[in-house]
């Protein structure tokens, strides 16, 4: 599991609440009215801009964005070159059978492409048409969190002016008690704003980064496939198609050894 994200709000937490405690009293943070305002306000604005699906499902975006990444580039390069030799060896038809082992649904689809003989350009086609809906799906759930990292401070600031109408309505003009009464007021109507950017840059955009991490990573693992299973129709030869899949990655992960046993169970696939 992925921790990054839950460490780094926490730690943001508790940074802020030692940045008060350092000068200050924590009960005087807290304000449910602008809770309300802030918390209640942003999740109406995001639920009136996307589908009640998304919101049924932000369990599973919580999940996706705590679960430790899955696509291993290196395991796909080492699987498409052994299709690659299986292909070379004994003809793209030979294929078929080890598409039906491949547990990579796309990867699956993908062979099962060129083992119908279907033209380079229609498979290329069918292939990106895949990949494009893919990242459109994944980003319909990033950009809600997105947006509502834009809502918070604007609704922390609709509460700000909420607090300030409400002080200046109410200001007692008395000379002794007008000007606390002003600074209590000032402060209580600012603690929507702060709660609005603590949410948005805290909460929101940190869950929206992940996610599109999470999609970036999954996508360069289609693309990989997709240029492997081209090259595969193209008859390559399987060392041009090793260096043409290791320039999708940088230097990290290229210089990365898959590890034996993925190497065992990316040949176990194929066998």
């Amino acid at each position: 599991m992925d921790l990054t994200l839950v460490i780094g709000i926490v730690a943001g937490i508790c940074l802020i609440i030692w940045g008060i405690l350092d000068g200050g009293n924590l009960g005087e943070y807290y304000s449910f009215a602008s809770i309300l305002i802030t918390i209640g306000g942003t999740f109406s604005a995001t639920f009136a801009s996307f589908p009640f699906k998304n919101f049924k499902d932000i369990g599973k975006h919580i999940f996706i964005a705590l679960k430790k990444p899955k696509h291993d580039h290196n395991y796909y390069i080492n699987l498409i070159l052994e299709l690659a030799v299986e292909a070379r060896r004994n003809g793209i038809l030979s294929l078929e059978e080890k598409a039906m082992e491949i547990k990579d649904k796309f990867l699956s689809d993908c062979i099962m492409l060129i083992v119908d003989a279907l033209p380079a350009d229609r498979t290329k086609e069918l292939i990106q048409t895949e990949i494009d809906n893919i990242e459109v799906r994944h980003a319909a759930v990033w950009k809600m969190y997105e947006k509502a990292a834009t809502y918070a401070p604007a609704f922390g600031m609709i509460g700000t002016l909420i607090g300030l109408i409400n002080m200046l309505a109410n200001i007692d003009m008395d000379a002794q008690t007008g000007s606390a009464s002003l600074t209590k007021g000032m402060a209580t109507a600012l603690l929507t704003t702060l709660y609005g950017s603590l949410l948005a840059n805290l909460v929101f955009m940190p869950i929206s980064n992940k996610l599109r991490s999470r999609n970036d990573e999954e996508i360069l693992s289609k693309l990989i496939i997709a240029e492997g299973v081209l090259a595969i129709q193209a008859g390559d030869n399987p060392r041009f198609i090793e260096q043409k899949l290791h320039a999708f990655l940088d230097n990290y992960q290229r210089n990365k050894k898959s590890r034996k046993k993925e190497k065992k169970t990316a040949v176990s696939q194929i066998n």
